[in-house]
């Protein structure tokens, strides 16, 4: 299949890239910076420069990879957790928000049948036993930024006619090139196992699926049932 990757020289981008090309893919990844780019051109995919919030330059990019499948794993967080809140978390807010709105009008365009983009699960209101996809999300104010960026991408995403719309609901990343070198608080993912949940949906699945080890803080049964999700998948 054609795949357009936005988001490709990111901490699961670099894995997704390896996994869809090693299935015989042909991708097209983007990146804001001229070098990540070439570097894509090194691995045999085909590398873009392009920012997500120029909806013209998207689209020339995304019409010139004739996806089948658009895989949004666009993020804007920083290399590391220093003390504290992260400052840019409203840049993250508005790249769900808006970049999300360029990424689906580009791919209504072009005409991809599916459309795979990146959430979290670690946005659930409390509530007794492993939280599961149909549970209601947590309603604090304090939480309001990132749980309305996260819904607008979810209905975004799941809201174009034409398109199969896939959300995995990440849990909270560990592994190289994250926040945290091992398992930390609840609902972890190792990182590899998080671009092969990608990979699964490339071909499988439709709606929300939770992406997380069994630790009883979120269940993803649904995802093992219908996208055959492996926590234990490590890359080589």
């Amino acid at each position: 299949m054609n795949i357009f990757l936005a988001g490709a020289t990111g901490v699961i981008g670099r894995r997704l890239v390896r996994l869809l090309r090693d299935a015989g893919h042909a991708v097209t990844g983007t990146s804001r910076s001229e070098e990540k780019a070439k570097a894509l051109d090194v691995l045999g995919v085909r590398g873009v420069v392009v920012d997500v919030y120029d909806a013209r330059a998207l689209l020339k990019a995304m019409a010139g990879a004739y996806p089948d499948v658009v895989i949004h794993q666009l993020t804007d967080l920083p290399q590391s957790l220093a003390a504290g809140r992260p400052a840019n978390f409203e840049g993250n807010a508005r790249l769900r928000i808006e970049g999300t709105r360029n990424l689906m009008a580009a791919a209504a365009v072009v005409g991809a049948r599916r459309v795979i983009a990146q959430s979290i699960a670690f946005i659930y209101a409390d509530g007794p036993g492993a939280r599961l996809e149909t549970d209601p999300l947590d309603r604090n104010p304090a939480r309001a930024l990132t749980v309305g960026a996260v819904e607008s991408l979810e209905q975004q995403t799941l809201g174009v006619p034409g398109i199969d719309g896939v959300i995995l609901r990440y849990g909270r990343l560990y592994g190289p090139g994250t926040w945290y070198k091992t398992a930390t608080g609840a609902g972890p993912l190792h990182v590899d196992a998080s671009a092969q949940a990608a990979l699964l949906a490339v071909t499988k699945g439709r709606g929300v699926y939770n992406i997380a080890e069994d630790d009883g803080a979120v269940s993803s049964e649904k995802a093992k049932r219908d996208l055959g999700f492996d926590a234990s998948f490590r890359m080589r």
